[in-house]
C-alpha cells in the first residue's frame, strides 16, 4: 500500500521556483513585441518565493508571545431590597386591615360591621384578626401571664351607648379624650380589643400599663400583629388620652414596617390626617 508524502521544503521550493519561471514565461509570449524579461527576473522570483516558504530553524531573537492578562471578573450586582408596599391594602376601607379610623376619618359606611366574626376569650372580633390574637394570648400563658379580654366589637349602637354615658360622667370635652364617638370607634372594625389582667388588675386603668401583663404586651403584641394604638406620646396624632390595654390588630408585617420607619402610629406612617378635634 503506497503513502502519500508530504513535500519537502526542497521540492517546494523548486515548485515556487518553477511556477515563477512559467509566469515569467507567459508574459513574454503574449507580449505583441515578443518582449524577452531580463535575466535577472528568474533569480528574483526565486528569491521572492523563498521569502515566503516558512524557516524551519526556530529564530533565537523572536520573542515569546506575551501571556494574556488574566481577566477582572465582573462585580456581581447586589439584589435589590425588597421595599414595603404600602399600597397593598386600603387606608379607607373598612373591611381592609389597614383601614385608618380616628376622629377625621370615620367608618364608612356608618352601620359597618365584619361579615365574619368570631369568639376569643370570651369577646367577638373579626375572624381576620383571631388568629393572631389566640396566638398572642397563648404566648403569654407561656410566658406565665394571665391575659384576658375586656371589650372587642362594638356595634354603632353600642358605641353610641358607651359614649353617651362618659359624657353623662366627664362632660363632652371629657369624653372625647377618652371614648370615641358612634362611628369613629376602632372596636367597629372588630380589630380592636381592650386587654386586662385575669385578676382584674388596673383594667382600663392608665396604670394597666405598668402591670405584668401591660409591660409584657408592650414587649411582645407587635410579634403577633398588634399595635398600641394609643400612648402617651402621641396623643397629638391619635387625639386620645393613652390607653395602655388598647391594641388594633394590622398584621406582623405592617408592625414591623412600622418599627423600621420609626413610625409609632399608623397616621405617621400612610400619611392619614389625625388630631384631636372631629371633623
Amino acid at each position: 500500500m503506497s503513502r502519500h508524502r508530504a513535500p519537502s521544503p526542497v521540492t517546494r521550493r523548486g515548485a515556487l521556483v518553477a511556477g515563477a519561471a512559467w509566469v515569467a514565461g507567459a508574459l513574454a509570449a503574449t507580449s505583441g513585441a515578443g518582449l524577452r524579461l531580463p535575466s535577472s527576473t528568474a533569480p528574483q522570483a526565486e528569491a521572492l518565493m523563498a521569502a515566503r516558504l516558512p524557516s524551519s530553524a526556530p529564530s533565537a531573537a523572536s520573542p515569546a508571545a506575551p501571556s494574556p492578562a488574566p481577566s477582572t471578573p465582573a462585580a456581581s450586582t447586589p439584589a435589590p431590597t425588597p421595599t414595603f408596599d404600602r399600597s397593598a391594602h386600603s387606608t379607607t376601607d373598612a373591611t381592609s386591615p389597614w383601614v385608618v379610623v380616628n376622629k377625621t376619618h370615620p367608618i364608612t359606611p356608618a352601620d359597618y360591621a365584619p361579615a365574619q366574626l368570631t369568639k376569643v376569650a370570651g369577646e367577638v372580633v373579626s375572624a381576620a384578626a383571631a388568629p393572631d390574637l389566640e396566638a398572642l394570648l397563648a404566648r403569654s400563658r407561656d410566658d406565665g401571664v394571665s391575659l384576658t379580654l375586656v371589650s372587642g366589637f362594638r356595634s354603632r349602637d353600642y358605641q353610641e351607648d358607651v359614649h353617651r354615658r362618659s359624657v353623662s360622667r366627664n362632660g363632652q370635652a371629657g369624653a372625647d379624650r377618652y371614648s370615641a364617638r358612634a362611628g369613629y370607634s376602632e372596636h367597629q372594625t372588630g380589630l380592636a380589643v381592650d386587654f386586662s389582667s385575669v385578676a382584674g388588675n388596673a383594667t382600663l386603668s392608665p396604670s394597666f400599663g405598668q402591670t405584668d401583663e401591660g409591660l409584657w404586651l408592650a414587649e411582645h403584641a407587635g410579634r403577633h400583629g398588634w399595635l398600641l394604638r394609643y400612648t402617651e406620646a402621641d396623643q397629638a396624632v391619635t387625639g386620645y388620652n393613652p390607653e395602655p390595654w388598647h391594641f388594633r390588630w394590622v398584621g406582623v408585617e405592617l408592625v414591623a414596617a412600622m418599627t423600621a420607619a420609626g413610625a409609632a402610629t399608623l397616621e405617621e406612617f400612610f400619611g392619614v390626617t389625625g388630631g384631636p378635634d372631629y371633623a
